[in-house]
Parts: structure tokens; sequence; C-alpha cells
């Protein structure tokens, strides 16, 4: 008996697979790319499949089973009736009890008709799976008959005639929830703790012929899954146990597919709160979908190799994985992930149902069709199958959820690889003129539900033909900047520019028109802040969009959450554009990237206020889309106009402004730390100060601008956010001088 390690296995990604030769074609092609594509984009499999989802028949409840083979497929769960794909639930229905079988192609029923029933309480079916030749289909659950005839919470049934099989019968004490078949052996898990009489907890096998084997993999809790590997030697078991036939091994084990002895036992390689909802195979790995409750919990998946049993990978999303299936070298789940930023993901953002990932790595890969959680027990997908059917490939997804794609679809939809109709989102633009005799064109990359890899073309002027072309990486959570600068240009010109993205296939609309009048001189200002290091700079001269455009070279941008005020004037420095306006309730901005903990750091801005609420001026915490749960490096505004800055280092440490800066005109802020501690400026002037604190809480996170958590903070204001107008936002890796903050604020009247 071996117990798998949780460390991955050297070599371990190195393995050859059926899609390898595509993977390092397209790889080759990524890494040819023109200028300004990302480097994580050579490195993504192709995910053959679209996020488009297709017309499908639907149900009035949750599909919590599927098989699929020779362009059917098989559903089954927990509903009553079926409905055509634009119909309303409770119109144009069709009887179908807690089953139905549907053309893959066209996703309308096939007119296989099977009614699974109980004399008492709710029926449903749990599982399904077909033999190898597709000539029989088992389905297991909780029911007494099918099509009144009496069966005991399995049955099979033959898939020319659909009728279940006469021969096929024997008695299971609870629900089956799990299925997997041979071509002589039926394997089933679920609740129950005898087959046919005889004591079998959790887990059981049978012939085809329905006669009860001798393979005993007895488990004390409930079972989820069951797998054959490809070879047929073992059977991997998946669900809430913790022992197998005594032996701790907790939600995963492998057992041998003749006796059902353990062969290799997992005791800590999944927490003690977490299960095993599903595995799957592809001929060199075992992968499993994990879902966990309490503190600590795991709910991603893990990829393990089938020649040793040990990890490959796992990641480390939070959601709720329910089912998983690969196609093509790619893993396809189906979840609630909410958050994966511990594996480099999307963190606090909306929940996602569907998510792909390589088999070989756990990185998300852009395919992100999207269900919501739906009805029941809410999560959404809870179930996967694939078939193909005139040359091209599906995927059905079943579940509980309601809308599919933004679109109401219940229960059921599918997807295939191709055609790709989706066009990608308009890009962001953004101008700057601060060098003279050139125009900066700043772009926030697009969005594509199935493309990472988009290209950009730049029209100037009204022209039909691009004046410039790049490539972008991005996905939903991180849309990294471009920068193409426009030196065909001359003092006092003013300019034009539109964009486009496209996947290839499909291209976006033009962006609005954004215009620009080429410098004849250096702006000194935003050259002085550059010229000192700034690491961001937003200076808000965009039209409407979600783009605070950073004007430094580390294309640091900034996202604009819940439409603030756009082109407010007058700005803070004469001869600058605009400024941006936030409500005091809900607006904020906070940076594309996410950074580590920033130990010697500058935040600068310009504020202009009236407010008695107070609110965060700008600061640093661990969330984007929400308040932060961590939160300090921050400079508010309390009730009464005074300005604190504030780090957290073994308690709250906070410096206050002795004066008031909510009288309706523009204020210079900067707050520095470093081995000097911490000082506030405001309008060129040391304002407070300590010199004992030269460390802050130590955590991953963003920048945000105009609101975030205040809670626990001394003189904490009525308002976590900002009423007011900001300008010309800049951070700094270190402490800049008295002298050089001094410096910025003189220049703002020499433009």
């Amino acid at each position: 008996m071996m117990n798998a390690s949780t460390g991955r296995r050297p070599g371990g990604s190195g393995r050859l697979r059926a899609a390898s030769a595509a993977l390092c074609l397209f790889a080759g092609a990524l890494t040819a790319t023109a200028a300004g594509a990302s480097p994580a984009a050579a490195l993504t499999p192709p995910v053959s499949l679209t996020a488009d989802d297709l017309t499908t028949w639907q149900t009035n409840g949750i599909v919590w089973s599927m098989a699929a083979t020779d362009g059917v497929v098989y559903a089954g769960g927990t509903f009553s009736t079926v409905r055509p794909p634009d119909a309303a639930a409770g119109t144009s229905e069709e009887p179908a009890v807690n089953f139905a079988a549907f053309d893959a192609a066209t996703g309308a029923p096939t007119g296989c008709s099977l009614s699974f029933t109980l004399s008492s309480g709710t029926a449903t079916v749990r599982a399904l799976a077909l033999s190898p030749d597709g000539e029989t289909l088992y389905a297991g659950g909780q029911f007494g008959a099918v099509n009144g005839v009496g069966v005991s919470n399995i049955v099979a049934v033959d898939t020319a005639t659909c009728t279940p099989r006469q021969d096929f019968k024997i008695s299971v004490s609870a629900t089956v929830r799990a299925l997997d078949v041979t071509a002589d052996t039926v394997y089933l898990g679920g609740d129950f703790t005898s087959v046919g009489g005889q004591t079998r907890n959790s887990f059981a096998a049978v012939t085809t012929g329905a006669d009860l084997l001798p393979w005993t993999a007895n488990a004390d809790e409930v079972a989820r899954a069951v797998q054959v590997t490809p070879d047929g030697q073992h059977v991997a078991l998946g669900g809430d146990f913790f022992t197998v036939n005594g032996t701790t091994s907790h939600a995963l084990a492998v057992v041998d597919a003749t006796s059902g002895a353990l062969t290799t036992s997992y005791p800590g390689f999944i927490p003690n709160t977490s299960t095993v909802q599903d595995l799957t195979t592809d001929a060199t790995g075992l992968y499993t979908a994990n879902e966990g409750t309490g503190g600590g919990v795991f709910d991603g998946r893990i990829a393990i190799d089938l020649d040793d049993y040990q990890q490959r990978w796992r990641d480390t999303c939070l959601g709720a994985t329910q089912a998983v299936l690969v196609h093509s070298g790619v893993l396809y789940s189906g979840s609630h992930a909410h958050d994966c930023a511990s594996m480099g993901g999307f963190a606090d953002q909306p929940r996602r149902h569907l998510l792909a990932q390589s088999v070989d790595d756990p990185t998300l890969l852009p395919w992100f069709p999207d269900t919501n959680d739906g009805i029941g027990e809410p999560v959404g997908p809870r179930v996967m199958a694939q078939t193909d059917k005139g040359g091209r490939h599906y995927l059905w997804v079943g579940g509980e959820f309601t809308t599919v794609n933004g679109g109401g679809q219940q229960g059921l939809t599918r997807f295939a690889d191709g055609p790709d109709t989706g066009a990608p989102w308009v890009p962001n633009v953004s101008l700057s003129t601060v060098t003279p005799g050139q125009i900066e064109v700043d772009l926030q990359t697009s969005f594509d539900t199935d493309d990472g890899e988009l290209t950009y073309r730049i029209y100037k002027d009204g022209a039909t033909t691009p004046v410039h072309t790049t490539t972008g990486y991005s996905l939903f959570w991180d849309r990294p900047q471009l920068k193409w600068t426009d030196t065909d240009v001359a003092a006092g010109e003013t300019h034009s520019y539109r964009v486009t993205a496209s996947d290839g296939t499909n291209t976006s609309a033009k962006s609005p028109a954004q215009s620009a009048t080429v410098a004849a001189s250096t702006q000194a200002y935003p050259a002085r802040v550059l010229a000192d290091g700034a690491s961001l700079y937003w200076r808000y001269d965009e039209g409407t969009s979600t783009f605070a455009a950073d004007t430094t070279d580390g294309l640091n941008s900034g996202f604009l959450r819940n439409a603030p005020a756009y082109r407010q004037t007058p700005a803070a420095i004469a001869g600058d554009s605009t400024a941006i306006g936030f409500d005091g309730a809900s607006e904020y901005a906070y940076s594309n990237k996410r950074h580590t903990q920033p130990t010697r750091f500058s935040v600068e801005t310009w504020i202009k206020t009236t407010t008695t609420r107070g609110g965060k001026v700008i600061g640093f915490g661990n969330l984007s889309m929400q308040n932060s749960t961590r939160y300090d490096k921050q400079v508010y505004m309390a009730n009464n106009g005074r300005l604190v800055f504030g780090i957290y280092s073994g308690g709250y440490r906070t410096v206050t402004t002795t004066g008031a800066y909510n009288d309706g005109n523009w204020h210079h802020v900067v707050a520095t730390q470093g081995t000097g501690g911490m000082a506030l400026y405001v309008d060129g002037q040391l304002r407070a100060s300590n010199f004992l604190y030269t460390g802050n809480e130590n955590y991953p996170g963003y920048w945000r601008v105009g609101g975030d958590n205040l809670a626990s903070w001394p003189n904490r204001p009525t308002s976590n956010f900002f009423a007011g107008q900001i300008d010309e936002t800049a951070v700094y890796p270190t402490a800049l001088s008295a002298s050089t903050v001094s410096a910025h604020y003189a220049l703002r009247t020499a433009e």
C-alpha cells in the first residue's frame, strides 16, 4: 500500500499526449506574435470548444447525471418535464419523469422516454453510465420503478429499444450516486449498506448480468464517484469517506479492480472538510472534483498521474467543484468558483461556473461561458458529458442553473468546437500628450469568452486602414494595458483614434473616437512625476470607460468601478485635461495588477471636496471588487475634513493633520513610508509624521482610489467612500523626500 504525495512528481509535466503535436504548434505560433503579446499566451494549450451556448431543450428541475455516445445524450435527475429552448417555465412542456434523451447535434429529444418513479418520496436519477459497446445504459439513483416495472435503485436499459432489461435485477438498499462500467462489470457507489442482500458499504460491483461480485471496497461514509482506470486494473473511488476497508483514506482511494483491495490510500491528501464529487480519466491522468465546507476547505481540482498515483498538480480555487471532464488535453469543470487568487487567477469577481485548464497545468485557460447558481442546493453545473456527431464535438452540461451566458436556460446546455460567433468587447482607449511631438495611445485590452490572445488595430483620423496592429493576452479579471506612440504628428495638430479587437474570426466594433492635440512643449508636472520614478500614474483624462490609463512604462492601469464622473473640470494642474469625480457611495478605482507588499512607498494625489462624511482617498487592499478584508497603507478623510495616513504594524498606526481640507479647493496630498518612518504632506508641506513606524502589513493586494473598507480605524468617517474630485494619482516604490514633494506642488501652476 502506498501513500500519495502532495508534492508534484519530478518530471511530471513532460509526458506526451495525443494532443502534444498540436500544443507545440500552437505554442510556436504564439511565440512569434507581434510585440505586445503576453508571454502567458505562449503557454496555453488550445481550447477547441467555443463559449457560445447552443440552443438546447430544457428541464424543469435539476439534472444530476448524464451519459453520451454516438451522438445521443442521456440525462437523469429530479425533474418532470422538458421544454423547447425558448419556452418559459411551465409552457410547451412534455413529460419526462427524471429522465430524457437528446440528439447531441440538435439539442432536441430523441423520443426515448423512461419514467423513474418511487412509491413514496421523491425519485431521482443520480448516475448514468454506458457499457463500452453503447448497447446498455445503466442508471442509478433513488427509484422503485422504471416505466412501471419494479426495480431497486438501479436498472439496465437497452439503448436500441429504450426499454429496461428484464435480465438485470438486483436490490440496492439506498441511493446509487455513481456508476462506471466495463465489458463485464458494473461498479456502483452511493449511500447503500447492502447489495443483493449482502453487506456492501458505499461501494459494490456486480456483473452485467446483475450477479453480486465478491469485490469489496467498504467505506465508512457516502460514495459519490467511481472511475475505472483506462487499463482496467484499478478503480478510483471518491466521496465523503474517511476509511476504505478499514484503512484511513479520506475522500479518495484507488483499489484493485478484481478484489477491491486498497492499493493507494490518501490520508491527509484532501482536508477533512472536503469531499470528492466527481472523477474522470484520460490516458495518463486521474482528475478529481472537490467540494468543501467550513474553514480550510479544498474546493478545486487535482490531477494525479496514473503511472504512480501521485499528484501532478492541484489548484486552490474556492467554489465547490462538482464535475470534471477531459477533451483534447483540456480539463473542463463545473463549479461556482469565486476565488482563484491563490493560484494566480481571479479573486473577488462574480462567480464563474465553467472553467478550463490544461491537463498538465492548473492555470486557468481562456474559456468562460457561464451559468447562474440556479435552484435547489445552488451550485450551478452538476455534470458533464461529451460525444461527437456530424463531424463536430459536443460538450453537454447539466445542473440546477436557470441561465446560461445571461439568457434563460434551465438544467441543460451544450457547447461545440465551432463556429465561434462571439466578438470581443470593444476596447477602451486613452490618449496622452506629455511629450512634445507625439501622441501616446493607451489601450485597455478587451475580453473574449473563448480567446485569450486578441489582435488590436488602431485607426487614425477616420481611416479604414489601421496605422498600427498589435496583440495582447487578456482574461476577464486581467486586462493589461497596451501602449503605442504615434510620432507621425506635428505640434498643434489634433488627431483622433479608434481601435478594434479581433479573435481572428470575430471583430468588435470600433471604439468611440478619442482626440488629442499634439503638445509643443513638455508638460512640466507629469514629466516630473515620471522622472521621480512613479510606478503607477493615473491622470484620469479618459472618456466614458472603465479604464484609468497608466502613463508610466509599467502599464499599471486601473479599473474604474460603478461609473465615476469623467471629464471633470477644472483639473488640478494648470493646462491639464480633466479630473474624475467619485460619489462617496460606491465609486472607486483599483489597479489591474495585484501587488506584493510595498515595504517602501509613496502615494500622491490631488483632491477637491466639501464632504462632511469623509472617506478613503487612496489605499492598499486585498480585494478589488468588494470592500477589502485586509487594508492599510492608506490616506482617508475624517468627517471634519482632516486627513489621516495609516499603516498597520502590530496595531493601527496613524498620523493626522491639524487642518481640514474639505473647503472645495484643490489640495496636493502625499503620504510616504520608508526608513524614516511615516510622513503626510499636504500642499507641499509636512503636516504630520511619526519616525517610529517603518513597516506595514504584509499581504498581496491592489491600489485603490476613491473608496475601500475603513472598519476599526481611528477617526473612522461615516463613509468608506470619498465624495469629491481626484486627479493625478501616482504611486512610487520609494519614500519621496520633502524637497521632491514641495517641488511637485510648486509645479501646479507651471504649465
